[in-house]
């Protein structure tokens, strides 16, 4: 596994590769990939609409088992249709690699300043989330970053203006919300891997959130759906 902690990588072959989380070869994986850029022609084309089948098709679901590895495969998610930021991110990568398309992932820390009350308590009332995940795209030679992991339905409920993708700029979290509200801030980089870092991920989870976040289905009450929840203010 390559890790690039400062600046970006060189698009070498290591990042066209399937890997355990990125199972591009998987049929199920081929296959959305294949449905996502029937209509598309170039590779800015192909990254745009496989960005938007990622963040619409998969619910972001924060309440998911973040120890398990299975869960942060491709195909695993395409199968449970729903997932928080790191299994989108690596979902958007396999895609963009089944069509030959460079991609990575990158890590950063981010402050949700919209968090709901439920998720607040899961964390133990922290803010900061560790290892916030987005895909790293080569396109028109560059790298640009692509955070999936709020569909349009959550965002539109939370008052939260949706990422938008174009293939030609970076596409993160906003910092303020529909009505001006802090949203989004990135707090810092942890820089970017050829395959999914699951040993660094686990390791930094365990260390630092409760056994409620890291495992919400067995340690917290169940609940709403999260979209069903309101966001505190």
């Amino acid at each position: 596994m390559e890790f690039v902690e400062a600046g970006t990588p060189e698009p070498t072959s290591d990042y066209l590769k399937p890997t355990e989380f990125f199972d591009f070869e998987a049929a199920s994986v081929q296959e959305f990939a294949d449905k996502a850029v029937a209509s598309s022609r170039t590779d800015v084309e192909k990254a745009v609409a496989l960005y938007y089948a990622v963040r619409d098709t998969i619910r972001y679901d924060p309440y998911r088992d973040k120890l398990d590895r299975e869960s942060y495969r491709a195909s695993n998610l395409l199968a449970v249709k729903a997932g928080f930021c790191l299994p989108k991110a690596n979902l958007l990568i396999a895609l963009a690699r089944a069509v030959n398309i460079h991609a990575a992932i990158g890590l950063s820390n981010v402050v949700n300043h919209l968090c709901t009350d439920r998720l607040r308590r899961i964390m133990g009332g922290k803010n900061l989330f560790l290892h916030h995940g987005y895909a790293v795209l080569y396109l028109e030679d560059q790298w640009v970053k692509a955070a999936p992991a709020f569909n349009v339905e959550l965002c539109e409920r939370f008052h939260v203006l949706p990422t938008e993708f174009d293939g030609k700029a970076d596409a993160l979290f906003q910092p303020f919300d529909s009505k001006g509200r802090r949203h989004m801030e990135y707090v810092c980089d942890h820089g970017i891997w050829s395959d999914f870092p699951y040993q660094r991920v686990e390791e930094d989870f365990r260390e630092y959130y409760p056994d409620s976040f890291n495992d919400p289905g067995k340690t917290a009450p169940s609940g709403p759906k999260f979209e069903e929840e309101q966001p505190l203010s």
